[in-house]
């Protein structure tokens, strides 16, 4: 499995990334996908609306649903999502593991300490877990 992501696209999020810190950042990929490979051509920035949003992440109810139809209305599939961890690994937390929805799904996280590193995940519903994947920049 894996995740085909443009440079540019990653070092955008790099960069939100280390912007957004101490808080968590968050967006949407748009793109193609399938059971094992997912290729973003687009990513839409979020407002982070949790409660805590230095250890958690929530998309904007109204804002995820612009970004949904823009997807649509460009021909594009929901890729995934994708969020930093400012001082964590880039692995899915536990309340990473309780919010995910979106199966087969790519969620991609940023890490900011202890090092630089974005890895992404596979949201597997039926087994109720994250699978990694490859990350493949273009």
């Amino acid at each position: 499995m894996a995740i085909e992501l443009p440079a540019a696209t990653c070092d955008a999020i790099v960069a939100d990334a280390r912007e957004g810190a101490p808080e968590e950042i968050c967006g949407v990929f748009g793109g193609t996908f399938d059971d094992e490979r997912s290729r973003v051509r687009s990513h839409y920035p979020t407002r982070n609306a949790a409660e805590h949003p230095l250890n958690r992440y929530r998309i904007d109810p109204e804002e995820q649903l612009a970004v949904f139809e823009r997807l649509e209305g460009r021909g594009e599939e929901i890729v995934g999502f994708y969020h930093s961890h400012p001082r964590g690994p880039p692995e899915p937390s536990e309340t990473d593991v309780e919010a995910a929805a979106w199966p087969d799904r790519s969620y991609v996280i940023v890490s900011l300490e202890p090092a630089l590193e974005v890895r992404s995940w596979r949201w597997r519903e039926g087994e109720g877990a994250f699978e990694r994947e490859d990350v493949v920049l273009d």
